[in-house]
Protein backbone atom coordinates (compact mmCIF):
# COMPACT_ATOMS: atom_id res chain seq x y z
CA UNK A 1 0.00 0.00 0.00
CA UNK A 2 1.75 3.64 -1.02
CA UNK A 3 1.38 6.18 1.50
CA UNK A 4 0.63 9.85 0.47
CA UNK A 5 0.71 12.99 2.00
CA UNK A 6 -2.95 15.34 2.20
CA UNK A 7 -1.01 17.94 -0.08
CA UNK A 8 -0.27 15.82 -2.42
CA UNK A 9 -3.67 13.47 -2.54
CA UNK A 10 -4.94 17.13 -3.13
CA UNK A 11 -2.22 18.23 -5.71
CA UNK A 12 -2.81 14.81 -7.68
CA UNK A 13 -6.18 13.53 -7.02
CA UNK A 14 -6.77 12.11 -10.30
CA UNK A 15 -3.68 10.05 -10.52
CA UNK A 16 -4.87 8.31 -6.90
CA UNK A 17 -8.06 7.72 -8.59
CA UNK A 18 -6.25 6.22 -11.40
CA UNK A 19 -3.78 3.92 -9.07
CA UNK A 20 -7.41 2.79 -6.95
CA UNK A 21 -8.87 1.87 -10.15
CA UNK A 22 -5.71 -0.54 -11.09
CA UNK A 23 -6.23 -2.04 -7.57
CA UNK A 24 -3.36 -0.44 -5.88
CA UNK A 25 -4.56 1.05 -2.48
CA UNK A 26 -3.10 3.90 -1.28
CA UNK A 27 -3.16 5.46 2.56
CA UNK A 28 -3.57 9.35 2.69
CA UNK A 29 -1.23 10.68 6.11
CA UNK A 30 -1.87 13.89 7.34
CA UNK A 31 1.24 15.43 9.56
CA UNK A 32 2.86 11.75 8.89
CA UNK A 33 -0.21 10.28 10.97
CA UNK A 34 -1.86 7.87 8.46
CA UNK A 35 -5.67 8.79 7.81
CA UNK A 36 -7.78 7.69 5.24
CA UNK A 37 -7.19 4.86 2.28
CA UNK A 38 -8.25 4.68 -0.95
CA UNK A 39 -9.65 1.15 -1.76
CA UNK A 40 -10.49 -0.45 -4.87
CA UNK A 41 -14.37 -1.84 -4.42
CA UNK A 42 -13.97 -4.45 -7.49
CA UNK A 43 -12.04 -6.91 -6.36
CA UNK A 44 -12.25 -9.11 -9.60
CA UNK A 45 -8.62 -10.14 -9.51
CA UNK A 46 -8.89 -11.58 -6.18
CA UNK A 47 -6.07 -14.15 -5.61
CA UNK A 48 -7.15 -17.34 -3.86
CA UNK A 49 -4.79 -18.78 -1.48
CA UNK A 50 -5.16 -22.73 -0.93
CA UNK A 51 -4.77 -23.90 2.44
CA UNK A 52 -5.88 -21.11 4.32
CA UNK A 53 -8.46 -22.48 6.42
CA UNK A 54 -5.98 -25.17 7.05
CA UNK A 55 -7.04 -26.99 10.34
CA UNK A 56 -10.27 -24.95 10.95
CA UNK A 57 -12.42 -27.66 8.82
CA UNK A 58 -13.40 -31.13 9.38
CA UNK A 59 -14.48 -33.26 6.45
CA UNK A 60 -15.79 -36.96 8.40
CA UNK A 61 -14.18 -40.11 6.49
CA UNK A 62 -17.17 -41.27 5.52
CA UNK A 63 -18.22 -37.96 3.88
CA UNK A 64 -19.08 -39.11 0.86
CA UNK A 65 -20.63 -42.37 1.80
CA UNK A 66 -24.27 -43.00 0.50
CA UNK A 67 -26.99 -41.81 2.37
CA UNK A 68 -29.08 -44.37 4.06
CA UNK A 69 -32.15 -46.21 2.46
CA UNK A 70 -34.90 -44.11 4.63
CA UNK A 71 -33.47 -40.95 4.13
CA UNK A 72 -33.11 -40.95 0.53
CA UNK A 73 -36.26 -41.69 0.50
CA UNK A 74 -37.34 -38.74 2.23
CA UNK A 75 -35.23 -36.51 -0.01
CA UNK A 76 -36.68 -38.34 -2.88
CA UNK A 77 -40.23 -37.58 -1.54
CA UNK A 78 -41.68 -41.83 -1.16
Amino acid sequence: MKTIDIHEAKARYARAVEATARNEATRIAKAGKATPWSMPIDQEKRVLRFGGLKGQIFVADDFDAPLPDDLLDAFEGR
